[in-house]
């Protein structure tokens, strides 16, 4: 990546939905040691919080300004679980304390936090070896997390799930005619086969891997970005979100060798038991019902002009309706 000096405003782009003016921009990086500001842009990716690409004189940060759906108390979970991979030898970006010691900070009346520049591009076609390095980055993520302090729920685990049905199930046939039956039908399912409290290995799971937020340089995996849905659940349950994120073709297609690659380079380093293996389509089916639901409540709900376009809810009803088919871990490449 070439960065070329620009003046100090931060310019802004689609997603941004904080703006940051000279002024505020320069007050707040004299807080720390870093000289001073070349350039700001706005980055057009993500979808929960303002973010920008920002040089000074000592190199490129990411600023990142939280918006209202995060919330300020979950702040130092994330920020002290980045510092903790990091420390393990994860590749993720680390925050930055100020000149008084402390990462989170004020700016436009946001909370706000400087982090490191990590370099590397994610991957826009998904090829199999991607899926392999996911897979071991994911199962080195997990046991490096075995032992962070801090917890935190999953908000969006299956107690949450019902909520969000209830708020969108009025006007899912706008979507899809019978779709809200056919999801009552499904929550009715998965609340009553949920794995109980206990039942499997739990720890710190990134709960958003995608792939714009897994960055690769050339074929090696130089990093994970975007730890802000991370949580304390089932770890096979981050396995099941991507097996729907990074193993369906652009067609629909659920591809297993993707998937056998995927679930095969994470066993390598952390072993999943018969219990897990067992779960995995039941939870396959919960993450897709997880994002199904987030992503029909963020289209029927989406402010008329709003920068972000919502994406579409039915990709991940054609997911759903796939795993549901699954009789055997042969469907997903295993024997």
């Amino acid at each position: 990546m070439t960065l070329e000096p620009k003046r100090a405003s931060c310019r802004t782009a689609m997603a941004v939905y904080t703006e940051v003016s000279d002024e505020d921009l320069n007050t707040f990086i004299a807080q720390y040691a870093l000289g001073g500001v070349l350039s700001c842009k706005g980055i057009a990716e993500g979808v929960e919080n303002s973010n920008y690409l920002l040089v000074t004189e000592t190199g490129p940060y990411i600023l990142t300004l939280y918006e209202k759906r995060t919330r300020r108390d979950d702040l130092p979970f994330f920020l002290g679980l980045m510092e903790h991979l990091a420390e393990k030898g994860v590749g993720c970006p680390v925050p930055l304390h100020g000149n008084d010691g402390e990462a989170l900070r004020e700016l436009c009346g946001r909370p706000a936090v400087l982090v490191t520049f990590l370099n590397g591009m994610w991957p826009r076609r998904i090829d199999p070896y991607h899926c392999a390095a996911l897979g071991e980055a994911m199962g080195t993520m997990h046991k490096a997390g075995a032992d962070f302090a801090m917890k935190r729920p999953n908000d969006l685990s299956v107690a949450g799930w019902r909520p969000l049905f209830d708020a969108c199930s009025a006007r899912a046939h706008e979507v899809r005619p019978g779709l809200a039956e056919a999801l009552e039908r499904e929550l009715d399912t998965l609340e009553a086969r949920w794995p109980a409290e206990g039942t499997l290995p739990v720890g710190v799971i990134h709960a958003d891997l995608f792939p714009d937020n897994v960055f690769f340089r050339g074929r090696t995996l130089s990093g994970l970005i975007d730890f802000y849905f991370a949580c304390t659940d089932v770890l096979v349950y981050d396995l099941a979100i991507c097996l729907n994120a990074w193993c369906f073709e652009p067609d629909g297609a659920f591809n297993a060798t993707k998937a056998r690659l995927m679930l095969s380079s994470y066993r390598k380093v952390r072993p999943l038991s018969d219990e897990e293996l067992a779960a995995l389509p039941l939870l396959a089916r919960g993450s897709a019902l997880r994002f199904l639901l987030t992503r029909l409540y963020d289209l029927l709900n989406h402010p008329p002009g709003a920068f972000v376009k919502p994406k579409n809810p039915l990709e991940y009803w054609n997911k759903l309706r796939f795993h549901q088919q699954v009789s055997g871990l042969g469907a997903y490449g295993l024997e």
